[in-house]
């Protein structure tokens, strides 16, 4: 029996409430400091034992747990104890109001990259055929979030790891959005030349190597090849900062995500390689987390 099993049939040796359990798990959650959104966690994690919507769990406390129930919960909340991110137990996560698959082999959609998707959508608001480029597009998330909003721009999307760019084709499947191009690339390697995109985009990885946030939390779980750059987080941003020139239309904008202390830095790094108006934007959070600027050749 498991260490929630036992202490949960201890406080409840007949039976229980839903109510009762969310608010048993939710300590439990708390007193393994695994998470920070403990009562959401349980939400999702019992929703998804259960089989319903999470409203279902506000309109019916009182509903009864069964031993199979009480079963399969446990099973996923001693998974979460054990700092697997809630978004890889239940499979799915929610990115710009629409549901991606998810896996270990990529990094989990994150709220402040909803930023990048607002501020390219926000600046390209009169822009009819715009063609994009997704750099490193993992899930998809970034990809597909524009094309859900903008069905005539032309997107073409990319990722080293062709595990990462079979979960983004099923995405864009799942999504109906399967005129996104995506496909195999190490960057920029197998994206022909002179296709003059007017916009590129990227959330490549930019911690530096033996950053003690590897360590801690969800991030464990997500793989370092997505996380981690050599050059102190700067490698993979240079080379695309370098490179883009030879793929952006004239006037072309690029826009990438970054670390929130990384700002002075790669800005320096833009205007090095001759790109003008260039500018950081800050996540929800207050921090800088996405800087863009424009080449004209």
């Amino acid at each position: 029996m498991s260490a929630f099993l036992k202490q949960f049939a201890d406080a409840y040796p007949a039976s229980a409430s839903i109510a009762q359990l969310l608010n048993f798990s939710q300590q439990y959650l708390i007193s393994q400091q695994v998470s920070d959104s403990a009562k959401l966690d349980c939400q999702l994690l019992l929703a998804h034992a259960l089989e319903v919507k999470p409203g279902y769990l506000v309109t019916w406390p009182e509903k009864l747990i069964s031993d199979s129930q009480l079963n399969q919960f446990s099973a996923l909340i001693e998974r979460r104890a054990q700092g697997e991110p809630v978004a890889f137990i239940l499979g799915v996560q929610e990115f710009w109001s629409l549901p991606f698959k998810v896996s270990p082999c990529t990094l989990i959609p994150r709220p402040d990259t909803e930023v990048l998707v607002e501020t390219v959508l926000s600046d390209f608001e009169n822009a009819a055929g715009v063609r994009m480029l997704d750099l490193g597009t993992g899930t998809g998330a970034i990809a597909l979030a524009i094309a859900h909003e903008k069905p005539k721009w032309t997107i073409e999307a990319v990722d080293f790891n062709q595990a990462a760019v079979e979960l983004a084709k099923s995405n864009a499947e799942s999504l109906n959005l399967s005129h996104v191009n995506i496909g195999q690339s190490d960057w920029f390697s197998n994206v022909e030349k002179g296709q003059g995109f007017e916009l590129i985009v990227s959330n490549p990885p930019y911690i530096a190597p033996g950053d003690p946030h590897l360590s801690e939390g969800d991030i464990r779980f997500e793989p370092d090849s997505a996380l981690v750059a050599d050059e102190q987080g700067f490698k993979d941003i240079r080379h695309i900062i370098s490179t883009s020139r030879d793929y952006l239309a004239p006037g072309g904008s690029l826009y990438i995500e970054h670390g929130f202390d990384q700002q002075a830095q790669i800005q320096a790094i833009y205007k090095e390689f001759g790109y003008s108006d260039v500018e950081t934007v800050r996540d929800y959070g207050g921090q800088p987390r996405m800087t863009k600027g424009r080449y004209h050749g």
